[in-house]
């Protein structure tokens, strides 16, 4: 069964959206590399943020959306516990790619994604959760049958771990 609802589908936009404009944006990317999810878990983050126009026409079945719900939110936990302390750090330390100093406008960006990183997380994770929220209830109302997806899935009982600071 597959979900082309319209606020599911403005809900990964919105996701899309604050995670390449706020969070893994060219100034912080180098430092979000870093991160250790799997490969699987990196495809999936990108298949949601990067290919929401894809799904757009296709739909998601619901076990490949919980798979990206989980995914985006283990790389939230492991921003917000392994990068976010030490970003600066970080992105002192690595290779960027860059060729020379940052201009003062530059300079400016970096500085505003660095010091709003942490707020970016929670804003995702708040988005991250809303349409987790969405698609269960979604879920239970399509399988009123059967057994709804989302109770297959054992992993999801990890999600408000993965999501809630501390």
């Amino acid at each position: 069964m597959q979900i082309k609802d319209s606020v599911v589908m403005t809900l990964v936009e919105h996701i899309a959206d604050h995670y390449k404009r706020n969070v893994s944006n060219r100034f912080l990317r180098p430092a979000l590399m870093r991160i250790q999810v799997d490969a699987h878990a990196w495809e999936m983050i990108e298949s949601l943020t990067e290919k929401s126009d894809y799904y757009q026409l296709q739909g998601y079945h619901f076990d490949e959306l919980y798979d990206r719900i989980l995914a985006l939110a283990e790389f939230i936990y492991h921003a917000r516990k392994d990068v976010g302390p030490n970003l600066r750090a970080l992105l002192s330390t690595s290779s960027s790619g860059r060729v020379g100093p940052l201009s003062g406008n530059e300079r400016v960006l970096r500085d505003m994604s660095v010091n709003n990183f942490q707020s970016n997380l929670s804003v995702l994770s708040d988005l991250l959760n809303k349409l987790y929220v969405t698609v269960v209830e979604l879920d239970d109302k399509m399988n009123k049958q059967g057994t709804p997806v989302h109770r297959t899935i054992s992993r999801l009982k990890e999600l408000g771990r993965f999501l809630v600071p501390g």
